[in-house]
């Protein structure tokens, strides 16, 4: 009910407060992307406004004086806002999603008064540069109308000049709505049993109060919450058939979009035409074109590479801030979509000559002549330990633990993640936390630790798999900084895979990765197919995720040639009748 009130329109809204905290451990010493450029610090919230209406604005923080107080700089869309007081405002906005940012002036640097421009992060005492900790919006006040927003615009298809055209208006909505929420053409039946709950509604109310009920019937729905996909007349137990075309086009944008189809998708397939020959590719690589397939780049990312667990990452490590964790979830994932988007062979996520950095990221990777907050594409020379995955922070820091590197988490990832052969399950009754063992903890080298641990046959048979991956990284700290000492011992990162192949250094590792491409293919495509069934890998899906190898190979491994492998595979396009 809330969710149709919103998205219609609702007059009799009372004001509400809503408190964005901003994230724990920001650092608002520098700059922030998406800020006006000569601010520091700051928040950027992005509110959906329910009304064309008044709002009031609150702006907290500890705004330091060392030079006559604080000056906050305040704007709505990117458009400055000038407001007598900055702190605490009343604005008229209208309808919609808007984004606003508040940052403080920086005048130290412009002053050149860096002695009272120290870090300020969230969870410390205000410094006298202080910072932004929140910011709180409250309303709707005097609300005029429910404005001109994005969900009204795709509601209301049509409306009604006259009271005699407030019913065939009304069923050309909830039809239209219908159909996009049920992913399917719509029966005669289905908009009769709406539309006389419409009617109802519109006597107590009037037509807009009439479609707000109507779309939150439809929004509780079983065809609205559930996927249903129906077996066909005939089919047996455990016999396989090919979905149909309105299914398939729901899988599709599910898959690529994580939403619902679009209508032009559900137009093809409600024809029976989306397996045409060329209408099905072209509908796929349409789809992959469109920006909408950002939520495969950001959700799949994060779930293959562990992205979404550096959100957990609680580290001892100084210099990791707010901003460091999402710096590296971002050049990860800039990475993963300039694969996508230029189509490029999915082994480049291994040895890509260029990444992704802003001036914090680059400062914390020694990457020279960066400057201000914004992300841009930089090229890493064959010699810099940065080129692809194994050099990212994220990847370093989510397979650490909370004050040490742990060099097996970081070969089990490997393992598990870019080759497709994970490691067995230690026994039951098997220590695995070094720091729990008393004589381990005395020895300040992790190697030798580890070769203690590994002195148990128990032990061995799976640590010599997994540990020289890992220690071939060491030169990396918990958080990805470049280190020549592990405490005061140097560190050794050479090592031997089971195969005999020597490694020292990340350099090795990559190419030992390399040298086995296609198992890192094999390894990517399963993870993509899991993603895209929504369901576990079987045994019994492996010949096709070799099939789409094999037929990728040609073109190197592209991106678009995986996706459509998979969208054309029998997982993909065909249910077994349980």
């Amino acid at each position: 009910m809330k969710i149709s009130r919103r998205a219609v329109g609702d007059r009799t809204l009372i004001p509400t407060q809503i408190t964005y905290p901003a994230p724990s451990g920001l650092s608002q010493d520098r700059h922030i992307e998406g800020l006006p450029l000569g601010t520091r610090g700051g928040m950027l919230v992005q509110h959906t406004f329910p009304m064309d209406a008044e709002y009031e604005f609150n702006v907290g923080g500890g705004f330091g004086g060392g030079t006559g107080g604080a000056l906050i700089d305040v704007t709505m869309d990117g458009e400055k806002i000038a407001v007598a007081n900055p702190r605490n405002f009343r604005l008229a906005v209208k309808a919609g999603p808007h984004t606003l940012g508040a940052a403080l002036v920086d005048r130290q640097r412009a002053a050149g008064v860096d002695e009272a421009y120290s870090d300020f992060r969230i969870k410390s005492v205000f410094t006298a540069a202080g910072g932004i900790t929140s910011v709180v919006i409250n309303g709707p006040f005097s609300a005029a109308s429910p404005g001109d927003t994005p969900s009204r615009h795709r509601i209301f298809v049509c409306y009604p000049a006259s009271a005699g055209e407030e019913a065939p208006c009304a069923r050309k909505i909830v039809t239209t709505l219908t159909r996009r929420a049920f992913r399917r053409p719509v029966l005669d039946a289905e908009i009769d049993a709406l539309m006389s709950f419409y009617q109802q509604c519109r006597i107590e109310g009037d037509f807009e109060i009439g479609i707000q009920q109507a779309m939150a019937l439809i929004l509780v729905a079983p065809r609205f919450l559930y996927r249903v996909e129906e077996d066909p007349a005939g089919v047996k137990d455990g016999a396989a058939y090919r979905v149909s075309d309105i299914e398939l086009a729901s899988r599709l944008s599910f898959f690529l979009w994580s939403s619902i189809p679009d209508d032009e998708l559900l137009d093809v397939a409600g024809k029976g035409r989306l397996r045409d020959p060329g209408v099905f590719e072209q509908q796929v690589k349409r789809m992959l074109a469109d920006p909408k397939s950002d939520a495969l780049i950001r959700n799949f990312a994060g779930q293959w590479l562990y992205l979404r667990e550096l959100s957990k990452v609680e580290t001892a490590a100084k210099d990791f801030d707010e901003n460091l964790r999402q710096a590296f979830r971002r050049e990860t994932e800039m990475l993963f979509e300039s694969i996508v988007r230029e189509d490029r062979s999915i082994v480049r996520m291994l040895d890509a000559d260029y990444t992704f950095v802003d001036e914090r990221l680059a400062r914390h990777y020694g990457i020279p002549n960066i400057r201000g907050s914004y992300f841009r594409r930089v090229t890493l020379d064959a010699s810099n330990p940065r080129r692809g995955l194994l050099g990212q922070g994220s990847i370093l820091t989510v397979t650490s633990v909370g004050n040490r590197t742990s060099p097996v988490t970081r070969g089990k990832w490997i393992l598990e993640n870019l080759l497709g052969t994970p490691a067995p399950v230690p026994p039951p009754g098997v220590e695995t936390n070094l720091d729990k063992d008393q004589e381990a903890v005395k020895i300040t080298s992790l190697r030798q630790r580890l070769e203690l641990h590994r002195a148990s046959p128990v032990c061995a048979s799976c640590h010599k798999i997994m540990d020289p991956i890992g220690f071939a990284l060491e030169n990396f700290d918990l958080i990805g900084t470049w280190r020549d000492l592990d405490g005061k011992a140097p560190i050794n990162a050479s090592g031997e895979l089971v195969d005999g192949t020597p490694l020292n250094g990340p350099a090795d590792l990559r190419r030992a990765l390399l040298g086995r491409r296609e198992a890192f293919v094999t390894t990517a495509t399963e993870k993509l197919l899991t993603y895209a069934l929504g369901r576990v890998v079987q045994y019994y899906d492996m010949p096709e995720v070799r099939r789409i190898v094999r037929d990728a190979a040609p073109k190197d491994y592209n991106f678009s040639s995986l996706v459509l492998g998979i969208v054309k595979s029998a997982p993909f396009q065909m249910r077994r009748k349980s």
